[in-house]
């Protein structure tokens, strides 16, 4: 999606799978005199791909999205442009969702529900090279903060939790002894605060660490 007299507006890319909401925010952003959509994906390898060839100056992007998530994107894309201006947009807000997208390497982060004027403020700001952030995100990212971070062994001891298998189930399937496991499940319990399974996999929910495949 090329356009002539791009000279002098904001390019901007949109990564977003569901086209409702992509066609929405390319009308918003096309609508604004100093702006213009140059390129838009719901798939997040293409993304890596779009942006190499249209290098844009802000990039507007989804978290979950089929082929490589949002969050591997833009690891993908700073790794070979480290400096590209992306903003998450997103239907989550769990606290992990946001610590783990500003890890990454987003300047910003909005949620889907935000107005218009508000966004292309937004996209404005990120552009001049500010790091605007809502008040909701900022506290979420705030409760993040001071939370040790599961390891990937722990993580994926968690997300086996989440769907129900018992410490013997899971230590079969890890090849791993049942006390290892109860060892990992107890440092899972600890770092998110919790005395349980049901406690820790719905904290692990709310917070964006797990979420339902």
């Amino acid at each position: 999606m090329s356009h002539k007299n791009d000279a002098g507006r904001i390019r901007t890319m949109i990564v977003e799978d569901q086209f409702v909401v992509r066609v929405g925010l390319s009308a918003i952003i096309n609508s604004q005199p100093d702006m213009v959509n140059v390129a838009e994906t719901g798939n997040g390898l293409q993304a890596v791909e779009l942006f190499e060839e249209h290098q844009p100056d802000v990039t507007l992007m989804d978290l979950r999205l089929p082929g490589l998530s949002g969050i591997d994107a833009i690891t993908a894309i700073l790794s070979k442009f480290p400096r590209a201006r992306i903003m998450v947009l997103s239907s989550f807000g769990g606290t992990e969702d946001v610590f783990r997208a500003f890890q990454a390497g987003a300047r910003s982060y909005f949620l889907k529900d935000v107005k218009g004027r508000e966004l292309v403020d937004a996209i404005r700001a990120v552009h001049a090279g500010q790091r605007p952030l809502p008040k909701e995100i900022a506290s979420c990212l705030a409760e993040r903060m001071p939370c040790p971070e599961l390891s990937p062994r722990e993580l994926e001891i968690l997300k086996l939790i989440a769907h129900g298998e018992s410490n013997k189930e899971i230590a079969v399937r890890l090849a791993i002894s049942e006390g290892t496991v109860r060892v990992h499940a107890s440092n899972v319990f600890a770092k998110l605060g919790c005395n349980d399974r049901a406690q820790a996999v719905a904290v692990a929910f709310h917070r964006g660490i797990i979420w339902l495949e």
